[in-house]
């Protein structure tokens, strides 16, 4: 009895709960409309075909934001600042960049899929994107992160809950369903196109960002307060919170895919540009209510994403080109603003058809920033006692080789 106790509140130290924050939302971000869509998709297409894939996903997740987050404890910088200060700015620049470009559309993506949200539940996504995009730049300029965490917080309980409700609405197929098969092999050019995109929805540029420059701004603010927590126990925190959001997260995917699994027409992404089919299509499957609960899954999903990509991005460009702080705000308007104006004159259906795509493109535009990962990991002048093992490193650069080859191999087929 008395051990349990002592292993309860050992788990629950003060230092956890203080650091707790950074490595779960850039999880949860992760579950934005772009990977919303990305499972359902692959749920109607494939059934529960790829849950196999997404249970593995965990692991390279897992990996690479684990020495994001090593990296800002042991610095106590973000990755551009890291990178620009011992590599030089055009180093740092060539980091920033395929993340300013995928962020500009993923902006666009995010927007979009709030407005449908809202359009499911009957407001017009004309009058609900100028809402949300001065709301989004309102809390991003105005607040600083630890203002933004605890709401963006909050807001992950009630994605995770939404989510787990249309499961339930929906129902899982029986065993003797030829949907139920979560472990098929199919060698063909649409079957690795969607294990692509689910890769590239599963590690976005972004996130690598803003898990360095979060926990390290969460740490300086921590110890600001007199509260101190040494390198090796904040890795600890680190470390379960990154392996419970990874779990978390991809979880989410499942679930989105098993409630999509078998629905008409959902296989073709411009269905979710239409939300009044959409609700006509999950009412008679999944009941009344359903259309508006897929609707509160989105809004949360692509909020919380909003907030992250645009901390993160601004971090990362910001200290990648030594950008002073008080000019963050340039960054943001210059990444959302043409995304909203997109979204609110291009056709909903050409922007939702090209998530597939942009989710691939997402696998290459990682690759300056795991390669930095690795070589600032590996760099015992910077990293000290964090620097990675050769077991770490192998493991590390197993992982970036997987992704990017299947990237290559959907693009190939």
């Amino acid at each position: 009895m008395n051990r349990g106790v002592k292993r309860k509140r050992k788990f629950f130290r003060k230092d956890t709960l203080l650091l707790f924050g950074p490595a779960w939302l850039v999880m949860m971000a992760d579950m934005d409309a772009s990977s919303y869509i990305g499972a359902a998709q692959t749920g109607a297409t494939l059934g529960y075909s790829l849950i196999w894939v997404m249970i593995l996903l965990i692991f390279p997740l897992y990996i690479i934001l684990e020495l994001a987050g090593r990296i800002s404890i042991a610095t106590g910088e973000g990755l551009g600042n890291v990178a620009r200060k011992n590599y030089g700015i055009k180093i740092s620049s060539l980091l920033a960049l395929p993340m300013a470009i995928t962020d500009m559309l993923t902006y666009g993506i995010e927007y979009l899929g709030i407005g449908i949200g809202f359009e499911i539940m009957g407001l017009s996504l004309y009058y609900t994107i100028p809402v949300i995009y001065v709301t989004h730049l309102f809390i991003v300029i105005r607040k600083k992160y630890d203002g933004a965490e605890k709401p963006m917080i909050m807001i992950s309980l009630i994605l995770i809950a939404s989510m787990l409700i249309s499961l339930w609405n929906r129902g899982v197929k029986p065993f003797s369903s030829p949907l139920f098969n979560p472990f098929l092999m199919e060698p063909t050019a649409a079957y690795f196109f969607l294990i692509a995109a689910n890769v590239g929805a599963v590690i976005m540029p972004f996130m690598i960002f803003f898990q360095a420059s979060a926990i390290g701004t969460k740490m300086k603010g921590i110890q600001s307060r007199g509260f101190k927590i040494d390198r090796q126990r904040a890795v600890q925190i680190m470390r379960k919170e990154t392996f419970a959001g990874a779990v978390v997260t991809e979880l989410l995917m499942i679930i989105v895919e098993m409630a999509f699994t078998g629905i008409p027409r959902a296989s073709n992404s411009s269905f979710f540009s239409t939300p009044s089919q959409l609700g006509k299509v999950l009412i008679p499957i999944a009941g009344t209510f359903s259309p508006y609960i897929l609707g509160v899954g989105i809004i949360a999903a692509g909020f919380i994403a909003l907030i992250t990509i645009s901390l993160g991005s601004a971090w990362g460009i910001s200290e990648s080109l030594n950008i002073p702080k008080r000019s963050q705000w340039i960054v943001y308007l210059i990444e959302s603003t043409p995304a909203v104006l997109a979204v609110m004159v291009i056709n909903p259906g050409a922007l939702i058809i090209s998530v597939l795509y942009l989710l691939i493109f997402f696998v290459f535009a990682l690759i300056a920033p795991m390669l930095m990962l690795w070589i600032i990991g590996r760099n015992r002048k910077i990293m000290g006692d964090l620097t990675l093992s050769r077991g770490n490193e192998a493991l590390f650069l197993f992982m970036c080789f997987i992704l990017v080859s299947i990237a290559i191999l959907a693009t190939l087929t």
